[in-house]
């Protein structure tokens, strides 16, 4: 059980393709019961992108192919500042700061949640959310997004890729590498793995559409899931 842990959020599960209200509702019952139960518990969320950030950055693509990153970045930092006002909406009554989009800033984190999401360009929200866990010391980063496990190739490349329980930072950064692109796809960006593993942090890496089982990482319970660190 931890007094403070953040979650990254994947916009994959906040909008795959449009914004999941049911997925929204269930989590919403299930993270202010877990609070409700005791006071001095804190989360930190932070939201990722999803479709809105896929939507445009894809057109921006085909209007401009020779687009630089950086404004592609944009386009999905907006989209994260979209789902994070909605998150932020709907732990209202616990989040009593505003919605978070420069990590390294003023927060008073005066609630029960913080609600936070992207920064700049250079990176994904998995950095914003290294950076927040650093600097209020939280206890462990639980990275949910659409896949149950790291596995240790890419499966839909290697059929004989296999799910991992568990996997150092230096084995997991040799297969993400150090560079990030908007848009990537990879279970933890890489340029918040190498942040992480500096500080030597824990994340775990879950399916976050399955409710029940975010919890029991919460709760320090047994899990389906990756640990990275």
């Amino acid at each position: 059980m931890y007094n403070l842990a953040v979650i990254s959020l994947g916009g994959s599960i906040i909008a795959p393709d449009k914004v999941d209200h049911a997925f929204l509702k269930e989590l919403n019952v299930a993270i202010k019961g877990y609070l409700n139960e005791d006071k001095s518990r804190k989360l930190i969320l932070v939201c990722g992108g999803g479709a809105p950030a896929r939507i445009y950055q894809n057109a921006l693509r085909e209007i401009c192919p020779d687009i630089e990153s950086e404004e592609l970045d944009w386009l999905g930092i907006k989209a994260t500042h979209i789902n994070g006002q909605l998150l932020k909406a709907m732990f209202c009554e616990y989040c009593t700061d505003d919605l978070v989009t420069d990590p390294t800033g003023h927060i008073n984190f005066q609630g029960q949640i913080l609600v936070a999401a992207g920064w700049k360009p250079g990176f994904s929200t998995d950095n914003d959310a290294v950076i927040l866990a650093e600097r209020f010391e939280g206890e462990l980063i639980i990275n949910l997004s659409n896949i149950k496990k790291v596995y240790s190739d890419d499966p839909k490349l290697n059929p004989e890729a296999v799910p991992l329980d568990e996997i150092s930072w230096e084995e997991y950064r040799k297969m993400v590498g150090d560079d990030w692109t908007p848009g990537k796809n990879s279970p933890f960006d890489p340029i918040a793995s190498k942040r992480a593993e500096t500080m030597h942090m824990k994340v775990v890496c879950a399916d976050g559409r399955n409710i029940e089982n975010t919890m029991n990482i919460l709760y320090g319970r047994d899990f389906e899931g990756t640990t990275i660190g």
